[in-house]
């Protein structure tokens, strides 16, 4: 009998009634998705890496080995799987043998360590584990160690591409080696599938800014939410796609991995995020789409070799994750020849993006729409009324292709759900007649100067029109008389220097308030990322406070 995972909020009875009843839940597995390809597309490229490259039916074959070897291994429906594996064709095995037997993959960034996956396993009581035994300069046995004795729930560690001598750990590749796909074990197999219902995967909403939360996501609702973005979007079997940011990431997982798979495309993971290999790539594999942040765009448009390859593959890109602002729109639309599809999201589950139908200027100022027609959006003023077209407050959303709520945390989910049962996502949007939104700002990252709200997404914006500005951040930085200032840290473009005094001047030419005038301007060479290639605002925040204080520390010793 069919039983909801215990710390993952269900879906509102007469929700899931009518998600079920109107086809938007179909009742299909992540592993289903698997057996359709490899039963449409047997020999057609899946996954491809650096190092090598699978068809459908080889990641079938393998998923359904290595699901075979968890069984033997001790592992059971519902269990906890940590998955911290680089962008390599191995993911889709582990992922896959997961799904078959209806444990619980839990997302980890490659660029996670102690703190943040000791959390994050004691927080999903994970008790299995799949890492490399090393990649790049890091020993990853050394960083399992060290949280095994913290979490000494976790009994299986399986390592990819080596092997650790050591007591709990075994091979993945060994695993697969010792099963038989019989008739008998693949019986025993289809007996294992787990329910639509049923949680399939976590992901974590982000460890940089603070302690994370883990995301439970049903195959039901992660499917619907990435079938209808991948329609709005014109994702299709004969895409090429590539993905350069972790495969641990929403954004590359269910936008890149998850939609090649559904499409019945081919997927390029690539793990390494320089122009030129990247360009060599989309050169190489005949790249036709692209799924990444703004951040990594921007650096391909930097790249001062990039006329010296053929990109002439290229017809889309996918850009969330952050702000994508005019001018990279623009520049990828002219300079790359292809389109720029701007989008929203979430590992909660918002999905929004624009289409190919859609103009420039809508492209250049809003995410979309939202893709899937049955999630209800809507903005509200600070007293949950419901607003009219045009007029901006917090983004709220509710449907199929939305999670229900965070894994053990009930305090959390009853401050981020309205009595109707609307997530509040905290971003601040307005949505116009036609249900198009535009983001313009973020509830924890508006700056409050002196009980005035200023959004740094919009000082961003403005900031990044002068064509010396590479990349910009606005943060807050503390004031004892103010509480909050208005501080920019601004990267230039190579070769370009720029002055306080000039990106000021700059702004009241562009006609921007006074509140959107930075009080402060620190210039860097580069801006600090998370592992995911976002602007780790949260390094800038402390770097700023620091200087701050190093400052009072001098005025005072003088």
């Amino acid at each position: 009998m069919f039983e909801f995972l215990e710390g993952a909020p269900p879906y509102r009875p007469e929700d899931a009634l009518n998600y079920e009843r109107g086809r938007w839940w179909k009742g299909l597995t992540f592993g289903d998705l698997l057996d359709l390809a490899a039963d449409i597309h047997p020999e057609r490229d899946a996954f491809v890496d650096r190092y090598g490259r699978m068809t459908y039916a080889q990641a079938r074959e393998r998923a359904e080995r290595l699901a075979l070897g968890l069984l033997e291994l001790g592992l059971r429906p519902l269990d906890r799987v940590l998955i911290q594996l680089p962008n390599w064709t191995e993911f889709a095995t582990v992922y896959f043998a997961c799904q078959k037997i209806g444990a619980i993959t839990v997302m980890l960034v490659d660029r996670y360590r102690q703190h943040e996956i000791q959390r994050l396993a004691e927080l999903s009581g994970a008790v299995a584990w799949v890492l490399p035994t090393r990649y790049g300069k890091t020993d990853f046995v050394n960083i399992a160690e060290d949280v095994r004795a913290a979490c000494p729930q976790i009994k299986y560690v399986i390592t990819v591409r080596g092997e650790v001598p050591l007591p709990g750990y075994v091979s993945m590749e060994k695993l697969m080696a010792e099963q038989e796909r019989t008739p008998a074990a693949l019986a025993m197999l289809v007996a294992h599938r787990p329910d639509a219902r049923q949680v399939a995967h976590m992901g974590p909403t982000g460890g940089t800014t603070g302690e994370p939360k883990l995301v439970p996501r049903t195959h039901n609702s992660l499917i619907c939410a990435v079938e209808y973005c991948s329609k709005a979007w014109d994702q299709h079997c004969e895409d090429v796609n590539l993905i350069v940011g972790s495969i641990g990431h929403d954004l590359s997982f269910t936008k890149g991995f998850i939609g090649s798979v559904l499409t019945m495309g081919k997927l390029v993971m690539l793990d390494a995020t320089e122009a030129q290999v990247i360009c060599e790539t989309i050169e190489r594999e005949k790249v036709t789409s692209v799924v990444w942040v703004p951040t990594l765009a921007q650096r391909l448009l930097q790249y001062e070799d990039l006329g010296k390859h053929d990109l002439s593959s290229l017809r889309k890109m996918h850009s969330a994750g952050g702000a994508a602002f005019p001018d990279l729109v623009r520049d990828v639309c002219s300079r790359l020849k292809m389109r720029f599809h701007n989008g929203y999201g979430a590992t909660e589950g918002m999905t929004c993006i624009t289409t190919a139908e859609d103009d420039l200027e809508t492209v250049c100022t809003t995410v979309g729409r939202p893709t899937c027609p049955r999630d209800i959006y809507k903005v509200v003023n600070p007293e949950g009324k419901t607003l009219p077209p045009g007029e901006e407050g917090e983004l709220l959303l509710k449907g199929p292709s939305v999670f229900s709520g965070y894994y053990r945390n009930p305090e959390e989910n009853g401050k981020v759900f309205d009595p109707d049962g609307f997530f509040k996502t905290g971003d601040v949007a307005v949505i116009d007649k036609r249900g198009y939104i535009r983001l313009t700002g973020r509830l924890k990252e508006m700056i409050n100067r002196g009980g005035e709200s200023i959004s740094a997404t919009v000082i961003e914006s403005l900031i990044s029109r002068h064509p010396s500005v590479a990349v910009v951040a606005v943060v807050p930085m503390p004031d004892p008389v103010m509480g909050e200032r208005v501080c920019a840290y601004i990267q230039p473009v190579p070769g370009c220097r720029l002055t306080f005094e000039e990106v000021i001047s700059f702004l009241r030419e562009e006609r921007a308030s006074v509140q959107h005038l930075p009080e402060r301007i620190e210039f860097v060479d580069e801006m600090p990322y998370t592992g995911v290639q976002k602007i780790n605002k949260a390094a800038l925040k402390a770097d700023i406070a620091a200087r701050l204080e190093a400052e009072a520390r001098a005025r005072g010793g003088g």
